[in-house]
């Protein structure tokens, strides 16, 4: 009789972590339809305003703009609300990695900070955003710039080794290009950075670019394919991104004479604004 009341319990315990398995996964599908039903809707909608032959290129653009924006909304709040509503749970870090690259700084704070018990204590994902979020408080515009020091060729340490501070802080304005060869928007921002280089270049301002996540050789290829004539440093991997708290490239920003970061992640047209701005013309 013992044995049958334990193999009946050990039967309901079984049966319970199943329930509450298949429980916990049920949510985590249920979140991804949500959202795989919310993108083919969004692409529906997009395809029918671009495809309307009635619309001014004016107002094909507003609308596309207006569409992505009300997308993007939903897109958060059902994040935010499956985080809410299941915060130990899974689908919890399921929801803040679908939309965590969406999300400012402030609220994905607020995102992880929504996350509690082992989904939150054990998961790499979140430690890893935590980190990049102090970086990038630590690195924040009116901050200091953080020095770091790369070999840009291994083969030659001794003469390849550079800082920095060998460009920064040293009485100009320089603008700074984290960017690879690899990376589309990366080689779209060149015109616009060769623009305010040709422009502004001289004493009070320089352009340095750091190549980042890239193979030398690569970035080598690329710089001459473009035209990046201004300083550089390449071989940088992720040693800048890990200090600068940087999750996509290109990422430019401005540091100023003293070393002081006076903008961060410019770009197109705001590149020569903040230039000109910092310069006084």
């Amino acid at each position: 009789m013992r044995k049958t009341i334990i193999c009946a319990v050990s039967a309901l315990v079984v049966m319970a972590v199943g329930c509450k398995s298949v429980s916990e996964e049920q949510k985590v599908s249920d979140y991804e339809a949500k959202v795989e039903a919310l993108m083919e809707s969004y692409q529906t909608k997009t395809d029918a305003i671009v495809n309307d032959s009635t619309l001014t290129d004016e107002a094909r653009r507003a609308s596309l703009e207006s569409l992505y924006n009300e997308t993007l909304e939903e897109y958060l709040a059902d994040a935010k609300s499956v985080i809410k509503k299941n915060p130990s749970s899974p689908v919890a870090l399921v929801a803040l990695k679908e939309v965590y690259s969406s999300l400012e700084d402030a609220e994905l704070e607020e995102f992880i900070g929504m996350i509690k018990g082992d989904v939150a204590d054990t998961s790499a994902f979140i430690a890893s955003l935590k980190e990049a979020l102090a970086s990038k408080k630590a690195t924040a515009e009116g901050q200091m710039f953080t020095d770091f020091t790369i070999v840009q060729d291994p083969d030659n340490a001794e003469t390849s080794t550079v800082k920095f501070s060998d460009y920064v802080g040293n009485g100009k304005y320089v603008l700074v290009d984290f960017w690879a060869s690899w990376c589309g928007p990366c080689k779209r921002e060149i015109p616009n950075i060769a623009a305010v280089y040709d422009k502004y270049k001289g004493d009070d301002f320089d352009v340095l670019s750091v190549a980042v996540w890239d193979k030398p050789e690569d970035t080598k290829k690329a710089a001459a394919e473009h035209g990046v004539v201004w300083n550089q440093i390449i071989n940088a991997q992720k040693i800048p991104t890990d200090i600068y708290g940087i999750e996509g490239i290109p990422h430019i920003m401005l540091v100023g004479p003293d070393g002081t970061i006076v903008k961060r992640d410019l770009r197109g047209e705001n590149i020569e604004k903040a230039v000109a701005e910092a310069l006084g013309r």
